[in-house]
């Protein structure tokens, strides 16, 4: 692994809707209490887009909007953020503010926003966001917790059976270990093996373990450890709940869907420009390119594609370019994002 994932949105993303009320009941316990789980919640991931689209605010979260009901019969909104970065972001409070009335504005709901920060500035604590003018004051409180707070509370975590300590313990690891590959090695194996003793299910097992697996990413050589280690000691405790080997073809269809995905929109969009310009397409083309499995052959393609001034000039461009990239071979090491 060359270049280790530090984007943590997709996970918290994932874990968030897989775990909500969990998250609800470990995070906001007060808002949890008051909220009538028997009934199901919803998310609204279509209103929150178009309110995403239409506010201004720069740099984007996690966020989530959920529809919920009160023990009193009643629906609520609730609004979640999640900022799990690095730094300090002075543009958060008036972003929280800015969904919250946009929301109200469009639906008319009583909108709850929540925070979850996941810095490491420990004295960065935005509870409100604010301002007035010659009388005429705004202001908005929301709930917020500190994932850094967690850190004092290892021992709680530990004994806690809530899946969002196993996410909380995950990502505090994974931050305090940036730069310190080793210790981090340590604390994913401890902290993967720590599910096969909480009860969990088959099911919560996997989901919790993509989670620790994405956020705390580990290097190449230090990975082929962890998966030994893991391995070894399933077969120790004769676990049949996630086995390396099937952690190992999941992974490996993730990422043949992935650049699968890639290749055939690649495929796609060099016979949309040829059909757009050519019309007719020889059966023989058609075929070569649809067997193309080299992405840096295909971008180039596409450029020749849109710059060729006849078909017959395109075809042997592509007879060119294929000498150094045989049809069908695979080049997953060259594709850039």
């Amino acid at each position: 692994m060359s270049n280790l994932r530090t984007d943590y949105d997709s996970p918290w993303k994932e874990v968030l809707e897989r775990f909500f009320p969990d998250f609800m009941a470990f995070f906001f316990p007060q808002a949890n209490a008051e909220i009538d789980w028997s009934k199901p919640h919803e998310f609204l991931d279509k209103e929150l887009q178009q309110v995403v689209r239409d506010a201004e605010t720069g740099r984007h979260t996690v966020d989530k909007l959920i529809k919920v009901w009160r023990k009193d019969g009643a629906e609520a909104w609730v609004l979640i953020h999640i900022e799990v970065q690095n730094q300090v972001d002075l543009d958060f409070p008036g972003r929280i503010y800015v969904y919250n009335y946009r929301l109200y504005d469009r639906y008319k709901r009583q909108i709850v926003s929540l925070a979850v920060l996941g810095d490491d500035d420990a004295d960065w604590r935005p509870e409100s966001y604010s301002y007035e003018l010659w009388g005429c004051e705004i202001r908005l409180r929301f709930p917020i917790v500190k994932l850094l707070d967690y850190a004092e509370q290892w021992s709680a975590l530990e004994q806690s059976l809530n899946p969002f300590a196993v996410v909380v313990m995950a990502q505090v690891k994974a931050q305090a270990t940036r730069r310190q590959f080793t210790h981090r090695l340590r604390w994913k194996i401890e902290l993967v093996k720590g599910l096969y003793t909480r009860g969990y299910s088959r099911v919560q097992i996997f989901e919790l373990f993509r989670f620790i697996d994405w956020v705390m990413a580990l290097p190449t050589a230090l990975e082929q450890g962890f998966k030994k280690t893991i391995h070894e000691y399933e077969e120790a405790q004769q676990m049949r709940y996630v086995t390396s080997v099937e952690r190992l073809a999941l992974q490996e269809g993730i990422e043949q869907g992935i650049e699968q995905g890639i290749l055939q929109n690649a495929r796609d969009n060099v016979l949309e420009v040829l059909r757009l310009r050519f019309q007719d397409i020889p059966p023989s083309l058609l075929h070569l390119i649809g067997e193309l499995r080299d992405p840096i052959l295909l971008k180039s393609l596409l450029r020749q594609a849109i710059m060729a001034s006849s078909l017959v000039e395109f075809q042997t461009m592509l007879t060119t370019l294929g000498k150094n990239a045989e049809p069908g071979a695979t080049s997953s090491d060259r594709v850039s994002n």
